[in-house]
């Protein structure tokens, strides 16, 4: 599967993109998570473990718990596929607002 392709899979999930859209205003421990979310623990472990392997999170040990980030690095290839069909479109904008002018 390719980079794109891990990274849609594991923000398909609505719970996964939840705890992505969290960690987004801040760092947090699984507990922290399952204290905002309606999902228990092991679960929100395992939906970060998705995260974890697609590249969009990393985790911090702090003494006996593991402290989730959104990962900047797993962020720049995404961000730079979804840019080439921005790119496009405006290339696109601008060829027929070109011709429309020409006219």
């Amino acid at each position: 599967m390719t980079y794109e392709g891990r990274v849609l899979a594991a923000l398909a999930d609505p719970t996964r993109r939840q705890i992505f859209e969290r960690l987004g205003t801040g760092r947090c421990s699984v507990a922290d998570l399952a204290r905002s979310l309606p999902v228990s623990q092991p679960a929100i472990s395992q939906h970060l473990k998705v995260l974890k392997e697609a590249g969009l999170v990393h985790d911090t040990p702090s003494g006996t718990r593991r402290i989730y980030s959104i990962d900047p690095a797993g962020l720049g290839p995404l961000r730079q596929w979804l840019d080439r069909f921005w790119g496009d479109q405006l290339a696109a904008f601008k060829a027929v607002a070109d011709r429309d002018e020409a006219i």
